[in-house]
């Protein structure tokens, strides 16, 4: 492809697309020890870093997207039980938490780039999982207190924090991130070289 703007255009079109799949999938493929890891990450750390800030962005926003469609069907049963406390603040958080995640990773990535392109990479792909859990967390503490605590059942609200959302879902998405980063790299590093 010779026109650089159709190029970007299909690229950021086919991630989308691949955000949409996989976020799809990852609601009817039974959870992992009552968690659904998301994969969708890394297509957005990839469009981040082959296209920016911007579409790291968009592709975070497509998540957020999907992840609210869950909420609100009942696909996500967590999540609906957020939309039925407060469908505009669950919108804002599942889209703020995506569309923050997909910038800071294509931030991290352009500040880097020119250092190293596997070190920007690989932070690229440890902040994505950071900034989508952590907002996730902190919106959840401060507005959706009573959530937590259901999820919890009964349990301490920090202890199923601890175990529940860091341990048994961001520990393992990060995971695949991190193990994902040198060919995303070397993905990179192709489509930007052509």
């Amino acid at each position: 492809m010779k026109n650089p703007k159709i190029k970007r255009m299909v690229g950021i079109a086919l991630l989308m697309a691949m955000v949409v799949v996989m976020q799809a999938l990852s609601s009817i493929i039974p959870p992992i020890g009552g968690f659904s890891i998301s994969l969708v990450l890394i297509p957005i750390v990839l469009g981040a870093a082959v296209f920016g800030p911007g579409a790291g962005a968009l592709l975070g926003a497509t998540f957020g997207t999907i992840v609210y469609i869950n909420c609100v069907t009942g696909a996500d049963p967590g999540g609906a039980m957020v939309f039925q406390a407060n469908p505009v603040l669950c919108f804002l958080v599942v889209m703020g938490k995506g569309t923050l995640a997909g910038l800071a990773s294509g931030g991290v990535y352009k500040l880097l780039c020119k250092v190293n392109s596997y070190l920007a990479m690989l932070c690229a792909a440890i902040i994505c999982p950071l900034v989508n859990t952590g907002v996730f967390v902190a919106c959840m503490l401060l507005f959706f207190n009573e959530v937590l605590s259901a999820w919890a059942g009964g349990a301490d609200v920090l202890g199923y924090i601890l175990t529940g959302l860091i341990l048994a879902n961001f520990v393992p998405e990060l995971m695949i991130n991190v193990v994902f980063s040198p060919a995303g790299q070397r993905i990179a590093h192709f489509v930007n070289k052509k």
